[in-house]
């Protein structure tokens, strides 16, 4: 029986190709690939400037860094993510102040406002599963208050909104090009931007802080890491791209078929993608109804015995022990009963709709089954 991952990389004869090139070229880093690959984030998103960088982790540090977020600055964010959405601006001194999400997973636009203090200095948002956040009024909401707005689509590389690509919005977009997103290099990131300061500050934050001058001089004029992405990923990362929305495309039609096996379901909720967006469909959450909820260890394991490699997407940020040690307990009741009931199920470009239609199946008999039960607690 084949394994079903959540989701996986589609690594193809010219991505090889391409990657054999660069092997055999003079230049392992710092050639040419990173700037052919810039130029098509660039060419794909309508952002002025794409600075690509080792890790998304690495990507979100350079772009809060290179906006001046700083100790004492309060960010308002989602819990529903990856720990770098947050992590990277507190190891620069700033404050999570927590919003909750709507059941769909994404940031509540309509609580925002009333978050925002004199030491709010961003909002973060991120665009769950793929599913693009309500960026209009995001984004009205942070110039009202002279906010800056930078979105973390490590998800939602290829999705849009109104035919406008995520990348085109906020203040900074950061993308993430690790194994099982839309695209891969591997492990990989980038920032998109349309502001030019920020760009120049984010190629120096990620080569040391050194510009080069004449023959070996070179001069560090401020402080920098070695964040660079190598040839080898941007190679991937160039041969993924021309990729990209047959990849979606793919996606998409399992994701489609899903929504037509589970629209009369009672037991669990799906993820709704409004007609005029586009989702990357990097994840495919479904919702246990209240009443699994204590089913749901052994549901997950039931899955994974079928060989449907489920994965949860995610425990609150704040509800991880160093949040909980540094700032307090939380509790969000929307945050906290995503994370009761979602799964993520297999949702991907090396899927074909026999794949999918055993997964529905295999989905629905094992829900069924505990829905038969009932909870001890």
């Amino acid at each position: 029986m084949a394994k079903f991952d959540y989701s996986t990389q589609c690594i193809e004869d010219d991505d090889i190709q391409g990657v054999l090139e660069v092997l055999k070229s003079p230049f392992l880093t710092q050639g040419k690939k990173v700037e052919e690959f810039e130029k098509a984030l660039c060419d794909y998103t309508g952002a002025k400037h794409a600075i690509v960088f080792n890790s998304a982790t690495s990507a979100l540090f350079g772009a809060y860094s290179a906006c001046g977020i700083d100790e004492g600055d309060e960010i308002i964010t989602t819990p529903i993510s990856f720990v770098a959405t947050s992590n990277m601006f507190v190891a620069l001194g700033a404050k999570p102040v927590w919003c909750d999400v709507k059941a769909d997973g994404n940031i509540d636009e309509a609580l925002i406002e009333k978050l925002i203090t004199p030491k709010t200095k961003a909002i973060v948002a991120v665009d769950f599963a793929g599913k693009p956040i309500e960026i209009e009024t995001i984004k009205f909401i942070a110039k009202k208050h002279n906010l800056l707005l930078i979105q973390d689509a490590s998800h939602a590389l290829g999705s849009s909104v109104d035919e406008k690509k995520i990348g085109s919005f906020a203040d900074m977009t950061i993308f993430s090009f690790h194994a099982i997103k839309p695209i891969t290099t591997g492990e990989g990131g980038a920032v998109v931007t349309d502001n030019d300061e920020y760009a120049a500050k984010l190629r120096l934050f990620r080569s040391h802080g050194m510009v080069k001058k004449e023959l070996w001089n070179s001069d560090m004029i401020s402080l920098g890491h070695n964040f660079r992405m190598t040839e080898i990923a941007a190679s991937l990362g160039v041969t993924q791209m021309k990729k990209l929305d047959s990849f979606i495309k793919r996606r998409n039609e399992i994701a489609f078929y899903y929504d037509e096996r589970f629209q009369n379901e009672k037991l669990f909720l799906t993820q709704k993608i409004p007609h005029a967006n586009i989702s990357s469909r990097h994840l495919y959450p479904i919702l246990l109804n209240p009443e699994l909820h204590c089913f749901k260890e052994d549901i997950f394991k039931d899955l994974q015995a079928q060989k449907l490699g489920v994965q949860v997407h995610y425990k609150p940020i704040y509800q991880n022990s160093f949040y909980k040690e540094r700032f307090g307990a939380v509790s969000l009741s929307v945050a906290n009963n995503f994370y009761l009931s979602e799964i993520s199920i297999p949702c991907h470009q090396q899927m074909s709709l026999d794949d999918a239609k055993y997964v529905a199946n295999t989905l629905l008999s094992i829900i069924k089954k505990y829905a038969q039960k009932e909870c001890s607690f």
